[in-house]
């Protein structure tokens, strides 16, 4: 398993070994010490390192170029829109109209997403477009393993192995550059730390064949002679290599989502402890004459290092003076977490933090989209986190429990005066982190859709743009926004009535079209409790139609009788069973508003909404998006994965039907998928 042994001269010709008795230990060793030298295997070897990282670099550039390419596009509409230009998301010059052609086709080629949403949640496959890049990196290194790799003489397999050891520690940086919060790939091409984990995983894959190349190449270079006793007992590197083998194969196999999901922190900290017990086990695996090699070792522990001080000097930066969270219990299992933090006063619409609450775990620190703008909520950081186990169930029991306690003053919010003392637990924050998604305001028409508490990241978007619409005076590129959420109850719409309300309220004073959509798939407030029978069939699950039942509010008033309901079940059966017939024609998007108006039902707790009972038809809401754009959409969804599994083929089937940037005078839409599964 060495990868560069001895410092002796290599025989004048390829090495043969005819005439060698290696009946005879010395000959033996002779031969298995000439097997071994790769004075010549590591240079080569080291120069194909290279060729790898010169492949990664271009790669990160292009990545790059592109985003910037895109950065300056949006920035420059948000210019044209405030100059009161017409059209300004629509491409006009040459190289614009060229460059939305590109994304556009691209982006069909790359949102596709084939997975299972319903049995085997764990089971995940990623979209065509991470596809597509994993199959191009492994060819790319598979290539490199390759090609040119026939030697002369009985050295043949030895180079081969050799290469691969080489190939396999030049990934070791690259693992770290796509781990780190804070690092040059997320710096240079916008992509979020957390959205690179995929290919960390996947590198880390491919190292892994890289190394069992290594191992089984060696070995059977050895092994063809009947070397492989005598240098297992001699060479202090097959060992070392075993055991830097082994940890390797633990980290991936470890990184597999049934385990990953099983306890995810416990997960984080075996796999730190694992890594540096492999890093430990590589650098004892590696002889001294290979000092070439050891330069990809050094620069992953540098990145590492240098990652964790600016993790430790912002963390210090930003809890310099504890933050005092206020937790509120919500209906559905959901907790709202409100704090103020002096240090952080400016995020991207959909950053998230890490929180720590030491109350409820000294090393746990939970991912939590921040819900509120920087000018919302008075500049406080707010989240909601679903209760499900560990850290988020003690908060969500914490937080039941001081509701209980405030009894019968439960119109009072959690973290409110309380005979002179303020209810509130010590909060951590590192962060805020992602935000990656392109600027919505930039776009001609938007559609938000969330599922849960995906609602999190859309609102934050929402709220953004609707206080950038009515700060400064300066005109939008946004004409058009659609928020759609779907939940199980109705009264989960308390959650955030406030400041959806405030939202749309500040975006139609700015002339910007709003619509809002309420998808409830399990209503108790769209059923009256007492009916035996509903003529319907529908017990929980409304996704096959509306309710037939008496639709109510929160105050228990009836809002429409069984017959209307019925009546708009007829004219709809089901917003998730609308035809996909409508097509892009005008004619056919007014029909589809129509027979959604028919549908929808007025509730007093969010005033400005329309409710349906059922599930969102998602190529319906997207073709009333793309239909009446004058510029390219965005789309922004966050929610579980059969929500983006839908919206992203979705997006692709109708970009393909009315041939987008292709000349038809489509314009183009952007998607950008947030899951929190």
């Amino acid at each position: 398993m060495d990868m560069s042994m001895g410092d002796g001269d290599m025989p004048s010709g390829p090495l043969s070994a005819a005439g060698v008795n290696f009946s005879d230990p010395d000959q033996a060793s002779e031969f298995l010490e000439e097997l071994l030298n790769d004075d010549e295997l590591k240079i080569i070897g080291n120069a194909y390192a290279r060729y790898f990282w010169y492949g990664i670099i271009v790669a990160i550039g292009i990545a790059s170029i592109f985003h910037w390419t895109r950065w300056a596009t949006l920035r420059m509409r948000l210019r044209a829109a405030a100059r009161q230009q017409v059209q300004p998301a629509r491409p006009k010059g040459l190289f614009s109209r060229l460059f939305a052609t590109v994304t556009a086709l691209s982006r069909e080629a790359t949102y596709l997403q084939f997975t299972p949403t319903h049995k085997l949640l764990w089971f995940k496959v990623p979209p065509v477009g991470t596809i597509m890049l994993l199959t191009v990196y492994l060819a790319f290194v598979l290539a490199l393993e390759f090609t040119n790799d026939t030697v002369a003489g009985a050295q043949l397999w030895q180079a081969r192995g050799v290469r691969a050891g080489w190939l396999a520690v030049a990934q070791m940086p690259l693992l770290i550059l796509l781990v780190g919060k804070n690092n040059l790939i997320t710096l240079t091409t916008g992509v979020s730390y957390e959205r690179l984990n995929v290919l960390h995983r996947w590198s880390a894959r491919v190292m892994l064949l890289m190394a069992i190349f290594h191992f089984g190449f060696q070995s059977r270079a050895w092994s063809e002679y009947g070397l492989m006793q005598l240098e297992w007992s001699t060479d202090e590197c097959p060992p070392t290599g075993i055991a830097a083998f082994a940890i390797l194969l633990w980290m991936n196999l470890s990184t597999l989502a049934p385990l990953r999901y099983w306890s995810y922190e416990f997960f984080v900290i075996q796999h730190i402890i694992t890594f540096f017990g492999f890093i430990i086990a590589v650098m004892y695996h590696l002889p001294d004459t290979a000092l070439w090699s050891r330069i990809y070792i050094y620069i992953p522990i540098a990145l590492y290092l240098l990652d964790r001080i600016i993790r430790t000097a912002l963390f210090a930066w930003t809890n310099i003076r504890v933050s005092r969270a206020t937790l509120t219990a919500l209906d559905g299992g959901v907790t709202k977490v409100r704090l103020s933090n002096a240090a952080i006063k400016r995020w991207s619409p959909g950053a998230h933090v890490m929180l720590s609450i030491p109350r409820f775990g000294w090393v746990q620190s939970h991912p939590a989209t921040i819900l509120s703008s920087e000018s919302s909520h008075n500049g406080d950081l707010v989240f909601m986190l679903k209760g499900h186990k560990g850290f988020t169930k003690r908060i969500m029991a914490s937080a039941n429990n001081s509701a209980t306690a405030l009894l019968p003053h439960t119109k009072q919010e959690i973290g409110a005066e309380q005979n002179g003392q303020v209810v509130g637990h010590h909060a951590l924050l590192n962060g805020p982190y992602g935000g990656s998604q392109s600027d919505l305001a930039a776009f001609d028409s938007v559609s938000l859709l969330a599922g849960s508490t995906g609602v999190t990241f859309i609102l934050s978007i929402l709220q953004d743009i609707a206080d950038r619409a009515v700060l400064g005076g300066k005109r939008l590129p946004l004409r058009r926004v659609q928020f759609g959420w779907c939940i199980k109850q109705t009264s989960w719409v308390n959650w955030i009535n406030d400041e959806i309300e405030a939202a749309v309220g500040k975006l139609r004073s700015a002339g910007i079209e709003v619509e809002v959509s309420i998808y409830v798939t399990c209503a108790d407030a769209f059923t009256d409790e007492g009916t035996e029978s509903k003529e319907c069939g529908c017990e929980c699950d409304k996704s096959q139609g509306p309710c037939c039942c008496t639709v109510v509010d929160e105050d228990g008033e009836g809002l429409a009788d069984a017959d209307a309901i019925k009546s708009s079940s007829a004219a709809q059966p089901s917003t998730s069973t609308v035809t996909e017939k409508a097509g892009s024609t005008a004619g056919s998007t007014a029909s589809i508003l129509e027979t959604r108006q028919q549908a929808a039902t007025r509730l007093s707790i969010l005033p400005c909404a329309s409710f349906f009972s059922g599930r969102p038809n998602i190529p319906e809401l997207l073709a009333t998006l793309l239909d009446g754009a004058d510029g390219e959409s965005g789309v922004a969804v966050c929610g579980p994965i059969g929500l983006g599994v839908a919206v992203r083929n979705s997006v692709v089937r109708l970009s393909d039907q009315r041939a987008i940037h292709k000349g038809t005078g489509a314009q183009g839409c952007y998607l950008h998928v947030e899951s929190y599964s």
